[in-house]
């Protein structure tokens, strides 16, 4: 049987190798996922809930334990790690709250005699392909809602948080959902381009535009219900009545938090001129309060980076801003030793030629520009192939809703950033994806509508 060896990227030291599938075993599952669904879908509503519960109480009874998993194979820090763990918990709670209503039958028409109805139903057997930077978030946007609504579930974690996903599904299964409904796939790119060969009715995959691009090429012509939630480039804008230092303290924490590993994080930031040097001074002030060191220390703030690869693309990021004319401040280069590391990274002086303004980073760097007013600002928050996220610092609320109104993005900020709810959609414009998760939206999702025409007879 195949070895996945799992690394510690803080140390590079190998944690434990675990099973992997192939083409066969996926091929197995994806049968066996078919064959569990129509039960599944049989057990009242109220009893699959009831198990989602009883899987939210075993992970809060084992949140510590669940946290250290997650940092020892991401390199995330274990505040972090158990803020992700507790941030689960309300989303749960939401999807826990909200589902009966978007699964009821509604009837639309009676009259004359004739009833119309539409009914939502399950997609069937749904397939996440997840992603590793926050995995309970990730996983828990499309497991927690696709099996509340009946479908079965294929999960193949990221290769990066495979111990984390094998935790997933002991709970579930632990909690009731059958094994067969709720199965963990594991291995890397070729199990799960072994996933996409199966019969199946819907995939939803967090990661790369690369990767997301393949699978719908892919899946294109299957007519698959296909879900992608890729990068982002994302901007904010400080307008010169901003608090520059309140507007660098938030920010600071919004490019840097999780190493700057999160799909959200502000990766480039637009400065109007008036209030400029202050607010560079203050995020470098900000900056030097975040500890680098130890993932496993409450005091860590600046992890590991999870995938060494993304060292390259910090190094040639960097490279490419100095050539062209950047003004590195801090930072630019990786830490020595075992272990992926890089020290947080800030340049100003920047400009759109530079790979840093406009090519994912998924790192603690960012770049700061200067900008003469909110015309300029829009333009070039808005020169970009992504629109994930974008956010504007200002305390007058109507300058903030009309400049959030032309920027191209699936979520906008008025001082605030980096924030998720499950109240509210999580969607993309252009390359950051298709479709959505969370809110009531992100239930209806994983369902179909069935339209009924109901004549009574005579």
């Amino acid at each position: 049987m195949n070895q996945l060896s799992i690394h510690n990227p803080a140390t590079g030291a190998l944690i434990t190798q675990v099973p992997a599938d192939d083409a066969t075993s996926v091929a197995a599952k994806a049968a066996a996922a078919r064959a569990a669904q129509p039960g599944w879908l049989a057990v009242p509503l109220a009893e699959r809930k009831a198990c989602i519960v009883r899987f939210r109480a075993a992970v809060v009874t084992e949140l510590e334990a669940l946290a250290a998993i997650m940092t020892g194979e991401t390199g995330k820090p274990i505040k972090m790690s158990r803020n992700e763990l507790n941030g689960l918990l309300g989303r749960i709670d939401f999807f826990l709250k909200e589902v009966d209503a978007q699964l009821v039958t509604e009837t639309v028409f009676a009259e004359g005699g004739m009833t119309e109805r539409i009914e939502h139903i399950p997609l069937g057997v749904v397939v996440n392909i997840s992603a590793w930077n926050y995995p309970w978030f990730v996983g828990g946007n499309v497991f927690i809602p696709a099996l509340l609504t009946g479908n079965a579930v294929l999960y193949k974690p990221s290769e990066y948080a495979t111990l984390t996903g094998l935790a997933m599904a002991r709970l579930l299964h632990g909690a009731g959902v059958p094994k067969d409904v709720f199965i963990a796939v594991i291995g890397g790119g070729d199990v799960g381009a072994a996933l996409q060969a199966q019969r199946i009715d819907g995939l939803f995959f967090t990661g790369s535009y690369g990767t997301g691009a393949k699978i719908a090429q892919a899946l294109g012509p299957r007519m698959v219900k296909l879900q992608l939630e890729l990068g982002g480039k994302d901007p904010t804008y400080v307008c010169d009545d901003a608090d520059p230092k309140v507007a660098a303290e938030s920010l600071a924490d919004g490019a840097m938090y999780n190493t700057g590993q999160s799909c959200c994080s502000v990766e480039r930031i637009y400065v109007h001129e008036k209030v400029y040097d202050v607010f560079v001074a203050a995020f470098l002030d900000t900056l030097r309060g975040f500890k680098v060191g130890d993932p496993m220390l409450e005091t860590t703030y600046i992890g590991a980076i999870t995938r060494a690869p993304q060292l390259d693309v910090l190094d040639a990021q960097v490279a490419d801003a100095k050539a062209k004319g950047a003004s590195l401040l801090t930072g630019g280069k990786r830490l020595p030793g075992p272990g992926n590391w890089f020290v947080p990274t800030v340049f100003a002086n920047v400009n759109h030629s530079m790979e840093l303004m406009r090519e994912e980073s998924f790192g603690p760097i960012i770049g700061i520009q200067k900008v003469a007013g909110d015309a300029e600002a829009i333009g070039l928050m808005n020169d970009t192939r992504y629109g994930l996220t974008a956010g504007v610092f200002t305390p007058d609320e109507a300058r903030a809703k009309t400049l959030l109104a032309q920027v191209n993005a699936g979520s906008v900020y008025w001082n605030c950033c980096d924030r998720v709810s499950p109240r509210l959609p999580w969607s993309g414009h252009g390359d950051s994806g298709v479709g959505l998760t969370l809110s009531t939206y992100g239930i209806q999702t994983f369902t179909r509508p069935k339209a009924w025409h109901l004549r009574t007879a005579g």
